[in-house]
């Protein structure tokens, strides 16, 4: 078939466009990324996937397309889409064609929760890559020994074997997965509030053939209890236990219990309670897919992480560590905070919304957050907004966010990356650990690394 992915530039769309070309469709693509000259490393791998670049002007659009494949964030009324319209294309979104992807799989995996995702995903694929079991993989956040190389985590696999994706509740459409092999891993307050998050997640454990759920993370009980085929695992609960032995503060330790009795010792070089719940969750969908315990165990103790998920940076020669993470809502800040302040005396921390709308959303609930697990001795800062561009209300500021905690606490507040780096640069001593938070901003892996080089 012929295929046209329209937004081609995205971290989504990316890699559906290659896996299309490398099962042997021919591919085209265009973004108004790459027309402005931008994200040229996202272009170069589309083209050396085989895909055919072309303006994201209408241009390249004709009758001969099958398939005229979007991202959900392009507008109704571009050139393209109006083509498309014009010309009677089959049109579908990019989770539309994603599901069909995992449907496809023998089995398809879907991995779903509001919190761990790509880290889950992350350490499937590798588990798997060091097994030698071929599967696709489509995930949100490349492995960190893959390095900027790569685009999310991404693997081609062969028509007929196993599909393991990332199935996301932030667009609404989790309730149109059919997959072979469900994972719901925690259910907390993003995107949406509660009570629509968990009718999402009701209509994807429903439609799941078997299901895995985090007992300890989802807070309704009966979500699977009806399930035909539905295995419970978490912390001291479930069909598979995890006990924790040792969170941190530089590797993670636990036992996991797996449904037939194996015991599976997890030495995870990653800290971190919530990172031994990823783990046993990678570890339960891997052994479903034919991992021995063993190699399950041994990939596990050499996992080199996901980009941007409690990535280190490196220490510095005055002692100062640097840590770059994704979190973005109040569960997620929550774990790296808390996680980070198992290995040091003092933090100091940046944290970027990445939106007016999600700042809104959350402004209560880190204001109320915050002032608990934050220490005496510790630093906070807000970084400015992040703005995507569009039409959004721009009627809330990083200052704001500052201003809504205790005075005690000294907030500081930074309006944009050139002040995030003076403000680290005079707030961080000898010995601190220094912990980046944010998401969506594609230039904060740079901020990251410029502290690093400047501290």
């Amino acid at each position: 078939m012929r295929y046209h992915f329209s937004g081609a530039g995205g971290a989504g769309m990316n890699p559906l466009a290659r896996l299309m070309a490398a099962r042997g469709h021919t591919v085209q693509g265009s973004d108004r990324s790459f027309d402005q000259g931008e994200r040229q490393h996202e272009r170069a791998m589309l083209t050396a996937a085989g895909v055919t670049i072309v303006p994201h002007d209408g241009s390249g659009i004709d009758a001969g397309i099958d398939r005229f494949v979007h991202s959900t964030a392009v507008e109704a009324d571009t050139p393209e889409m109006r083509r498309a319209l014009e010309l009677e294309l089959e049109r579908l979104t990019r989770p539309a064609l994603l599901q069909e992807i995992v449907a496809a799989g023998a089995p398809g995996v879907a991995v779903a929760g509001t919190s761990g995702k790509s880290t889950v995903v992350g350490m499937v694929a590798w588990i798997l890559r060091c097994a030698e079991i071929e599967a696709t993989v489509l995930g949100g956040a490349a492995l960190a020994e893959d390095g900027a190389s790569h685009m999310g985590c991404f693997a081609a696999g062969a028509p007929g074997t196993p599909v393991i994706a990332e199935a996301c509740e932030s667009d609404g459409t989790l309730v149109g997965y059919r997959p072979g092999l469900g994972l719901i891993h925690n259910i907390t307050r993003d995107h949406d509030e509660l009570d629509g998050l968990q009718a999402q997640f009701a209509g994807f454990a429903t439609a799941a053939t078997a299901l895995l759920l985090n007992a300890a993370r989802v807070p309704v009980p009966t979500l699977g209890a009806d399930h035909p085929q539905v295995i419970s695992y978490g912390i001291d609960t479930g069909d598979a236990p995890l006990e924790v032995i040792r969170p941190g503060p530089h590797r993670a330790q636990g036992e996991l219990i797996l449904p037939a009795g194996d015991d599976l010792f997890i030495d995870l070089p990653q800290p971190g309670v919530h990172n031994l719940e990823n783990a046993a969750a990678a570890a339960l969908i891997a052994h479903r897919l034919g991992a021995a315990p063993t190699a399950i165990a041994g990939a596990l103790a050499r996992f080199p992480g996901v980009a941007r998920r409690y990535q280190s940076l490196g220490t510095t020669a005055s002692g100062i560590t640097v840590i770059d993470d994704y979190a973005h809502n109040a569960d997620k800040l929550r774990a790296a905070i808390t996680t980070a302040q198992e290995g040091c005396g003092r933090l100091v921390a940046v944290f970027q919304p990445h939106g007016f709308g999600p700042a809104r959303f959350l402004r209560q609930e880190l204001a109320e957050l915050l002032p608990r697990i934050l220490r005496r001795q510790d630093r906070f800062c807000y970084a400015g907004i992040y703005y995507a561009g569009g039409s959004a209300r721009q009627d809330i500021s990083s200052a704001d966010l500052a201003a809504d905690l205790p005075p005690a606490l000294r907030c500081g507040h930074a309006p944009d990356h050139t002040a995030v780096l003076g403000w680290v640069s005079d707030t961080a001593i000898p010995g601190d650990t220094v912990l980046l938070m944010g998401a969506r901003d594609p230039a904060l892996p740079r901020l990251a690394r410029a502290l690093f080089d400047l501290l």
